[in-house]
């Protein structure tokens, strides 16, 4: 497979940074009446789909590993390092769903919480590839495969610019207020 050309770059930014470039400008208009941007909808909508769908995809991810870590098993250290990697996917899986409870609870964390999931993107990737070289005793180039930094650099830049939004939502700070969820909570006993 060839290099991620310039092309491909652009074609991805224009993807993933137009739209989120809309929210965050549309985030960041004064409404008329920013009392009433409360709960899912608009952007945040988006964001609460993605969110659902993030534990699914990195169950997604496990299963299209299944089969590199059956190759895994048989080499020296083999065992070991598909355990660590598990074990490290499943601790960032785990995150996703805290993260995704603190927003169906409407929780004043998510915001923290959910920039806490994106710096772990780049954490739990540099860690699994230290993990796989130093186990496999291989060099780091090895380990990373052709295109191995696509996804996760794309998976960051997006979730980043999603970042942005939280924080300069009003509809987000609406939301995921402590006198807001509260509030909503009293108003509908």
């Amino acid at each position: 497979m060839g290099a991620f050309s310039i092309w491909h770059w652009a074609i991805v930014l224009l993807l993933i940074g137009v739209p989120v470039f809309f929210a965050i400008r549309s985030a960041a208009k004064p409404s008329q009446n920013p009392e009433a941007l409360v709960g899912f909808g608009g952007w945040l909508m988006l964001l609460a789909i993605g969110q659902a769908l993030s534990p699914l995809r990195t169950l997604a991810d496990f299963a299209n590993s299944a089969d590199a870590y059956q190759q895994l098993m048989t080499l020296s250290n083999g065992p070991l390092a598909v355990y660590g990697e598990v074990a490290l996917n499943l601790a960032f899986l785990a995150l996703q769903l805290v993260v995704l409870v603190s927003m169906l609870r409407r929780s004043h964390r998510f915001p923290q919480l959910f920039l806490l999931q994106w710096l772990a993107i780049p954490v739990v990737f540099v860690l699994d590839t230290i993990w796989i070289a130093l186990i496999l005793g291989v060099p780091v180039n090895r380990v990373l495969a052709d295109n191995a930094l696509v996804a996760p650099i794309a998976s960051f830049v997006g979730i980043g610019i999603w970042v942005a939004y939280v924080y300069k939502s009003i509809r987000v700070r609406n939301t995921f207020n402590r006198t807001g969820a509260s509030g909503q909570v009293a108003r509908a006993s």
